[in-house]
């Protein structure tokens, strides 16, 4: 046999090799084909060609296994029990650039599912050899590490401090700085998910001089870039004062405000948690963003968005009024209590309109002035039927009732509660009675109103327990009005009239 049949033999098996490989890439790129590579055994054919000696089938195998793992746990599972991530990590430092991102892939799919596959990856040391490649010449192996990392980080704070002990966050804050915008944007994404879990973990990225070159890029024309830079900036400031501080003095005001014009959604709604993330501290950083003109950028966003983007800006308005009378001031005249009205009234989600219940109150609990700002906007009504409505939520139920409750305790705007009465029940009648009763035995022509109203009658209809604080606030009530119209308006009072009538002897 010559030297060019046995030659053949290998090239034969070569291309066997070859076109195996590619087939299995190809079929594992749809889902419906991952459970019969699976039973087929495709997992422990695919292991040996990881060491193949020809390269394109190392990386070829390496993709087909990423594609797989990156389906569902199962399969992730079965690249932990074939023993295929220590091969794959002792590849990460030798092998071409092709080959690594392959790797990586194949690393942030299994590490992706749950913190147990990822923890799995962090056995096999797979984050030093993630992290020496977020050195690499290629930014598209910086890329590709960047992204596996992130996606072991985002589980819990164990595994992100993990990530940061393999010395991942000064490298990612350089990658964040080269020209590619890709790159850019998961490294962003990536110290967001680190910066998530704890304020050491946050301090952790601050020190590696994050902040300054996040905020350089929230005016990026990139809006997936924008979305990622607002959301690591949120991630740091919502832990602690000292670190919304920090990054308050990057600067990022007025600029970020524009964020909330953006035409992509996601922006708008990063951009609004950013700044609701600052402001739910103190006053102090709620009045800066109130004189940088936040709250009514914020409005407007509220205004020209749909669904959950609006939710972060609810909650924005809610942490401003909650701090003090004049930031709450400053909601209702920047015009913001009808666009939070408008929230309740047309979002299908309870959990939005629980927000906006809450906001509500907290614009409305400080003082007779707030309360008849919230209350002329006639939302009490509204608040009350989904407070009875038994298709409300557990915790929108719980949001109208405190939401009424803190309106109603400082409403002295009697039109506004007058409707109530016909529908409250007690926990909540006790509330607007207790109203009535504080404001009429002052005011003769509020008491004059509420007789011809039909005011004075529906607290007659009202049944209280006997010796009860509802009771307490109705013998109040009757205590301003002569005794015969309160009894004129007690229920079967035409009765006894009409028996009278019938009892009574002419005098001729």
């Amino acid at each position: 046999m010559s030297q060019r049949q046995v030659l053949q033999v290998f090239e034969q098996y070569q291309r066997a090799r070859t076109q195996f490989v590619q087939a299995v890439a190809e079929l594992s790129a749809r889902p419906q084909n991952a459970e019969s590579l699976r039973s087929a055994g495709v997992m422990s054919l695919l292991r040996p060609l990881l060491l193949d000696v020809v390269p394109t089938i190392q990386q070829t195998a390496a993709l087909a296994l990423g594609r797989l793992a990156n389906y569902n746990d199962d399969l992730a599972e079965a690249v932990v029990k074939g023993d295929i991530l220590p091969q794959l990590v002792c590849s990460l430092s030798e092998q071409n650039r092709f080959y690594k991102k392959a790797a990586a892939f194949v690393l942030r799919a299994v590490g992706k599912h749950s913190p147990r596959l990822a923890q799995a990856v962090v056995q096999c040391g797979a984050l030093e050899s993630l992290a020496i490649c977020l050195e690499d010449f290629d930014p598209g192996v910086k890329e590709a590490a960047a992204w596996a990392l992130g996606y072991i980080a985002r589980h819990n704070s164990e595994l992100s401090q993990a990530v940061v002990d393999a010395g991942a966050v000064p490298l990612l804050v350089l990658c964040i700085q080269e020209p590619e915008i890709a790159l850019k944007r998961i490294a962003a994404s990536t110290l967001s998910d680190i910066s998530k879990h704890s304020p050491e973990l946050a301090q952790t990225v601050v020190d590696a001089g994050a902040i300054a070159h996040l905020a350089q890029m929230i005016l990026n024309p990139d809006a997936k870039l924008k979305r990622q830079v607002l959301s690591a900036l949120s991630q740091i400031a919502k832990h602690s004062v000292d670190l919304a501080e920090l990054v308050v003095e990057a600067e990022i005001f007025p600029v970020v405000l524009t964020c909330l014009k953006d035409s992509d959604e996601y922006v708008k709604k990063n951009g609004a948690t950013l700044i609701r993330e600052i402001a739910k501290h103190t006053p102090e950083l709620s009045q800066f963003i109130v004189n940088a003109g936040g709250v009514a950028a914020v409005i407007d966003c509220i205004g020209s968005c749909r669904g959950t983007v609006r939710l972060p800006g609810i909650m924005m308005l809610g942490y401003v009024a909650a701090h003090s009378e004049n930031l709450s001031m400053a909601v209702i005249v920047s015009k913001g209590i009808p666009p939070l009205c408008t929230c309740l009234v047309e979002e299908q989600e309870d959990h939005i309109k629980a927000a906006a219940a809450w906001a509500l109150g907290q614009v409305g609990r400080h003082t007779p002035e707030h309360a008849r700002a919230v209350a002329v906007a006639n939302v009490l009504p509204t608040l009350l039927s989904m407070y009875m409505d038994t298709n409300s939520s557990e915790d929108l139920q719980l949001k109208t009732k405190r939401a009424l409750k803190n309106i109603l305790q400082k409403c002295t705007y009697l039109p506004a509660l007058e409707p109530l009465l016909q529908d409250a029940p007690p926990n909540i009648m006790k509330h607007i009675v207790g109203q009535f009763s504080k404001v009429l035995p002052h005011d003769s022509k509020a008491r004059r109103l509420f007789v011809t109203t039909g005011g004075l009658k529906k607290v007659q209809e009202i049944k209280a327990e006997p010796g009860s604080l509802l009771q307490e606030y109705i013998n109040t009530i009757n205590n301003c009005f002569p005794e015969e119209i309160v009894r004129y308006y007690s229920p079967g009072y035409s009765e006894i009239l009409l028996e009278r009538v019938e009892n009574y002897q002419p005098v001729l």
